[in-house]
């Protein structure tokens, strides 16, 4: 038989009534470049600036204020105010309120006159290395800024050596500044994401095509208890996977277990409620398989790109992390990390556990506002 030109007109127009019936579909095709053009473009930054860092000044003078001065002015570090004690900055750090905590030693100024070449101590959180790595690294150039506006006059005898005074880099939670260490605990957050999410959307969806939950909804159940029923079961397919993957990130990549593992248990169980929630939520949208598989993947794709995963969260400009806030991936990326690598308990976790506690109320409240007790 002869190609026809009409039955494949006649076929083409059949598709494009197809899509355009297919509004899901065609948004999909015509959404996700348009996000990753935007989120590659504008929020995505390797060499983030404006890092939060905080100062504890045990001296004060003018190659002092020069130092800083010229920190701040590199824009890498932007000072968010003062702490009083070691333990104060570590726990600033541990928390993620700062990234770096400097520390003026007593004498500071008096042993920079005397050519003592005296120590400032910088203490970074590396559990990033990619957010920290690009501030550590102008530290030399910030260094010969603060010399060249401050040794003068008085205290002109100080410059023509080498190094007045050195910054030692202290390293905390990373200090071999290991990809791994940071990118595994991440990991788990997206992996948790990505399957909970989709398996939930999935499973309920592929029931309303074979036309079984048609027989749920003739019973006397509840939306609060079908939500329960259905995601509960995919609670311990999580709990399989967080075990294999927790044994496999300390065999084969040595990421250690610092913190609470009752912190861990509570952040994780609540994580993983959130995406089987938004599992959920996904299927009173999608109408077969396929648009709740897209549809999951359109909301896994912000995980990736805005929760700090695979780019630092704090060179993301302000729009950018507004979202990236709403995200529950970015909330359990953060708990994993400060309870695998900088040994958090389950205080140190509440802010976490309250964002991830508040998003997950409102995903249940719309979810179970577009469920229906009758088919469409």
């Amino acid at each position: 038989m002869s190609f026809s030109i009409s039955r494949f007109l006649a076929v083409l127009r059949k598709e494009f009534i197809q899509m355009r019936r297919d509004r899901i579909t065609f948004g999909m095709m015509i959404g996700v470049p348009i996000m990753q053009l935007l989120l590659f473009g504008f929020a995505i930054n390797s060499d983030p600036r404006h890092l939060p860092t905080l100062v504890e000044m045990a001296d004060s003078g003018p190659v002092t204020r020069a130092v800083l001065v010229a920190m701040e002015s590199s824009d890498y570090f932007d000072f968010r105010g003062t702490v009083t004690s070691r333990e104060e900055g570590d726990r600033a750090l541990r928390d993620g309120r700062a990234n770096f905590v400097v520390l003026i030693p007593p004498g500071f100024e008096r042993d920079v006159v005397r050519g003592l070449s005296p120590e400032i101590l910088l203490a970074a959180d590396a559990s990033d290395p990619t957010a920290t790595g690009g501030a550590v690294a102008a530290l030399g150039g910030i260094i010969e800024a603060a010399v060249s506006q401050s040794l003068t006059g008085a205290l002109a005898p100080g410059a023509p050596r080498a190094e007045p005074f050195t910054i030692a880099v202290h390293r905390q939670f990373n200090p071999e500044a290991r990809t791994a260490t940071n990118i595994v605990p991440g990991l788990l957050g997206i992996i948790l994401s990505m399957t909970m999410v989709m398996i939930t959307a999935v499973a309920i969806v592929r029931e309303s095509e074979k036309g079984t939950m048609e027989t749920l909804l003739a019973t006397p159940v509840r939306p609060l208890e079908v939500m329960l029923g259905k995601i509960a079961p995919y609670i311990l397919v999580g709990y399989v996977q967080t075990a294999v993957f927790l044994a496999a990130a300390r065999v084969l990549f040595e990421v250690p277990f610092l913190g609470s593992p009752l912190a861990f248990f509570v952040g994780f169980n609540l994580y993983v409620v959130v995406n089987l929630a938004l599992g959920f939520l996904v299927s009173t949208v999608a109408r077969n398989q396929m648009q709740a598989m897209q549809i999951s993947f359109f909301t896994i794709l912000p995980s990736v790109l805005l929760s700090g995963f695979m780019f630092p969260f704090a060179g993301m400009p302000g729009w950018a992390q507004a979202i990236g806030s709403v995200i529950p991936a970015t909330h359990f990326l953060r708990l994993t990390r400060k309870v695998l690598l900088k040994g958090a308990g389950l205080f140190d976790i509440l802010p976490d556990m309250g964002a991830l506690l508040v998003i997950m109320l409102v995903i249940v409240t719309v979810a179970l506002r577009r469920y229906r007790q009758t088919l469409d």
